[in-house]
């Protein structure tokens, strides 16, 4: 069976690159993540063509998770257990204007962030962690509580699970190590590499979870994000930040795990490169 994960960064924009890479790549299951549309909005008809039936979990906004599949596509699940919504902050007045009246807080908003299925023996999760944004940002705390959230979700699934192998794949920004980011130096003060973040990683991790790291292509460091900025994509100036945690069941079957390069060249791609993983089911 061959899974992988892609953030495309909107799918609607995306799609005929999907359709395409559908057809070169051959997935039987496929994680999307920051699709950018509604779940009832996402753009099935090219897919449904190909054989794949889709679940989709999106509000139309920033954030988005779907997955599609060609072996079944059984106990789907939207969101997780105690799951926590993300309030913005109020916005600042106007330079030179005092507030007279205290702003009411926004109500905490669930994002579309995560979504489960069970795709030919093989449990799923696609999940799309929150970015953080800034270290002093309230969008930097709100990633931790998510991240210590998802653990205990985690924890439970696992025993739910049972003897079935289990993939937790997606966008988790979050570069596991300093190997997994081109310069180290370059991302001080910035969020993705902080001891805290990757503490949460590695808490996922201690649950039971391989992080299966990719083949090296072309370059020994098989990073899959590069920023749009002129040159980072050549240069191989990248981050790894979208994983693949396999259960030991999993793990144990998993003859192959690479990054698809090629779909991060051309005309309008995402900044995101699938990762694909086979595994001997």
């Amino acid at each position: 069976m061959r899974i992988a994960t892609w953030n495309v960064n909107s799918v609607v924009a995306r799609l005929p690159r999907l359709h395409e890479w559908l057809e070169s790549a051959q997935p039987d299951v496929l994680c999307l993540q920051e699709t950018k549309c509604a779940g009832d909005a996402f753009p099935a008809d090219g897919v449904i063509e190909r054989g794949y039936q889709v679940a989709a979990h999106g509000d139309g906004r920033w954030n988005g998770v779907a997955i599609l599949s060609r072996v079944g596509l059984a106990d789907v699940t939207r969101g997780f257990p105690g799951q926590p919504g993300y309030a913005p902050p109020p916005p600042a007045p106007p330079d030179g204007e005092d507030v007279l009246l205290p702003v009411a807080p926004s109500a905490p908003v669930v994002e579309a962030r995560a979504i489960g299925a069970t795709c030919g023996g093989v449990r799923i999760w696609s999940l799309y962690v929150p970015n953080g944004r800034a270290l002093d940002s309230p969008h930097y705390a709100y990633k931790l509580e998510w991240l210590a959230a998802l653990r205990s979700a985690l924890e439970a699934e696992l025993t739910a699970v049972g003897d079935l192998p289990f993939l937790v794949v997606g966008d988790f920004n979050i570069a596991p190590t300093d190997d997994d980011v081109f310069d180290p130096a370059f991302f001080v003060g910035s969020t993705h590499v902080t001891e805290a973040e990757r503490q949460a990683l590695r808490a996922l991790l201690e649950l039971g979870f391989r992080d299966i790291i990719p083949r090296p292509l072309k370059y020994d460091r098989p990073f899959t994000y590069w920023d749009y900025r002129a040159g980072m994509f050549p240069k191989n100036q990248g981050m790894r930040i979208d994983l693949v945690l396999a259960n030991e069941r999993a793990a144990a079957r998993i003859t192959d795990a690479y990054v698809d390069r090629e779909a991060r060249k051309g005309k309008g791609p995402s900044d995101h490169a699938p990762v694909v993983v086979d595994l001997d089911l």
